[in-house]
This record gives C-alpha cells, structure tokens and sequence, in this order.
C-alpha cells in the first residue's frame, strides 16, 4: 500500500461539479494506492501513521491536534513509466481488491478520531489543495 501524504491548509474534492469532500483548516491530504496483495492490516498501519505522522506545524501530528484528514483513492501511484512514453498500470490492483482497502484506511482514522473526509472510488474527481510547506511524503507500508 502506498500514500502521497501532503500537509495542507485545505483541500476538497469534486465530482461533477459537487463538492463531496473538504477540509477547510490545516490537515493532511492523503491519495492512497493498493497493489496487488495488500491487506486490511496494511491499511490498518498506514492510518496508524497518518494518524501519528509528526509534520503538521511545531513537528504535531493529526493526533495531537485534531487536524483533519481527507483521504482519496489513487491507483495511478501504481503507474510505471520506466519503459516507453505510456505508463502501465499492472501494479496497480483491480476496484474489487483495491476500494475495501481505501475505505479501511478511513474507517481505521476514523476508529482512532480522525475526522476523515473522503472523495469517491473510482469517480473522475477534481482535487484541490493549498500545499502547506510545501511538504510532501512517499508513504509505503
């Protein structure tokens, strides 16, 4: 399981125009891929380290101050571009495999108390986001 995991000032997510998830107050901004094998208990150790991952302002974590968490699904962190100008998507793994592992990474968040926002598997989504930093992390778990 892999996550770009971007501190933000605010992020949102649309779809066809609608507004289906937002975070208005400094959070992360989390895109999530699934390869083939991963697991719930992957998921379940990558909300562990959203949770706690210290790179909000004064070295705090979500945990520390309730800062919010939008999370949404990325299968094109699975791309490879090594060879040719087309990426594959081989690595990536299949909506049936890869959407219950999403949705474990906000129930799991939301188990420990987050506030989780989330956009929709698989939907063309519009994201926006105001990078605070900026910073930016490769997550692999």
């Amino acid at each position: 399981m892999r996550a770009v995991v971007q501190r933000v000032t605010s992020a949102s997510v649309t779809v066809d125009g609608q507004t289906i998830g937002a975070i208005d107050e400094p959070g992360l901004l989390v895109l999530v891929g699934v390869t083939h094998g991963d697991t719930r208990a992957q998921a379940a150790r990558l909300a562990a380290k959203l949770w706690g991952l210290r790179i909000l302002h004064g070295e705090k974590s979500c945990s520390d101050i309730a800062a919010p968490l939008l999370v949404i699904s990325q299968f094109t962190l699975y791309g490879d571009a090594r060879k040719g100008r087309r990426p594959t998507w081989q690595a990536a793994a299949p909506g049936p495999v890869a959407e219950p592992l999403v949705d474990a990474v906000a129930e799991e968040l939301r188990g420990l108390g987050a506030h989780v926002e989330t956009g929709s598997f698989g939907a063309d989504m519009r994201v926006s986001l105001v990078n605070d930093g900026p910073i930016t992390l490769v997550l692999d778990v």
